[in-house]
């Protein structure tokens, strides 16, 4: 059992280390997945059936990483265009 204290943390940084280049898009689904499938297991382990709780966690998950990365995208997209609407409306510059 102590052993897999310090090998969690090193199949973490591998795993982590591969995510360097993918999108934005992908690292958010990725990490909603991963989040929720770990969610889903503890829940689904209390309940009886981590396997399926993993599953639907990693569902769910992945769901909620595709509408955090909707959100970040309109966020960036709304400030773009106020900074162009600003930057226009001020003239030009001395």
């Amino acid at each position: 059992m102590k052993t897999a204290y310090k090998v969690i943390p090193v199949i973490a940084a591998v795993m982590s280390a591969g995510c360097a280049d993918m999108s934005p898009t992908q690292q958010r689904a990725l990490s909603g997945a991963g989040m929720g499938a770990a969610g889903g297991a503890v829940i689904g382990a209390i309940a009886g059936n981590a396997g399926m709780g993993a599953g639907i966690g990693a569902g769910v998950g992945l769901l909620g990483g595709l509408l955090a990365d909707r959100a970040q995208k309109s966020r960036e997209r709304s400030y773009e265009a106020g900074f162009q609407a600003g930057a226009a409306s001020a003239g030009p510059r001395p």
